[in-house]
């Protein structure tokens, strides 16, 4: 505002500059160089009150940080003082306590001295039972520990051994894998689902050729690794079957089925027939819920559900 009325005080002299002396020009230049500079200083005295106000607002900061910090650890003190007041009443009962034996030793008949020592007496036994009993939980504990340590390891190891096999049996039956054939892993055991076109003919349970020597390949694995229990699994689609013959149902069509491929894993002379295990489940374990076409094409399926023998598992159960 002052640089304004300098600049309109300039401008009038200027327009009054034909009737105004030499002499009075020259004062009013020396006047406007001396606002200029005036007004010069005061902006430099501006910017460096800007920055000190900086220099306060960071410094106001780090104060209210500092007592932030400082009322926590004089929380903390207060906390420490009265846990050490607690203390310290606690070991002045028990001062009393021994106080009152003392005196009672000192002038006490008798029999005062005989009770008190039946108590303290009985007091080490509770105590020395108390410790025994400690001794016998921790031990207890510490055998706990040590089965489930034992426990976690061989679970690790089953895990690693369904990984394993998945791999095992996916390079097994690589050729297969686009023809109907799915191998995955779920709750601890490997799946190789056999679509029904892999196997089947509709409403037939004689496994078809190519089907066979998936079955084959698939054999030589299982016979290789005897550590490995194996379920054969049919499925079947909700669509009801009414057959006049052997099979005669739904039922019936699974069992059929999985037995044909028991049939055909168990040629294998290295695999060990007691280690399978042939099941029917009908339609009552479908993939999918829905009933379209391609949905009950997916249902319709036979399921080699390989899980790792358990017994090691067992035995450290049983003996918890």
């Amino acid at each position: 505002m002052r640089t304004v009325h300098i600049l309109i005080f300039v401008a009038s002299i200027l327009m009054l500059s034909s009737c105004v002396s030499t002499k009075q020009f020259t004062d009013v230049q020396d006047k406007l160089k001396s606002a200029t500079q005036e007004n010069e200083v005061l902006k430099q005295s501006n910017m460096r009150l800007e920055t000190a106000n900086r220099e306060l607002e960071s410094a106001n900061r780090q104060l209210t940080e500092r007592n932030k910090d400082l009322n926590a650890q004089l929380e903390e003190a207060l906390y420490n003082l009265n846990a050490q007041k607690q203390k310290y009443a606690g070991l002045e009962i028990d001062m009393q306590n021994l106080n009152r034996q003392l005196d009672i030793l000192k002038t006490g008949s008798t029999s005062e001295i005989e009770l008190l020592m039946e108590e303290l007496q009985a007091a080490r036994r509770d105590l020395n039972l108390r410790e025994d009993r400690l001794r016998e939980a921790e031990k207890e504990l510490e055998d706990r520990n040590a089965r489930l340590i034992e426990l976690q390891e061989v679970l690790a190891q089953k895990d690693q051994a369904v990984k394993d096999l998945r791999e095992k049996v996916m390079r097994a039956l690589t050729g297969f894998t686009d023809n109907g054939l799915t191998v995955h892993e779920k709750n601890g055991k490997v799946y190789v689902s056999m679509d029904e076109k892999l196997l089947f003919k509709t409403g037939q349970w004689a496994v078809d050729p190519n089907g066979q020597k998936a079955l084959r390949d698939l054999s030589k694995l299982l016979a290789e690794n005897p550590d490995i229990n194996i379920m054969v699994e049919g499925h079947t689609d909700d669509v009801p079957m009414r057959g006049s013959g052997e099979v005669k149902d739904n039922w019936d069509l699974s069992v059929m089925r999985a037995t044909a491929v028991t049939k055909i894993l168990t040629q294998n002379p290295q695999l060990d027939p007691e280690r399978i295990i042939a099941a029917g489940r009908s339609e009552y374990v479908p993939l999918v819920p829905e009933k379209t076409p391609e949905a009950r094409q997916m249902n319709r399926r036979t399921e080699i559900i390989l899980t790792p023998k358990l017994d090691e598992l067992l035995e450290i159960l049983e003996s918890n």
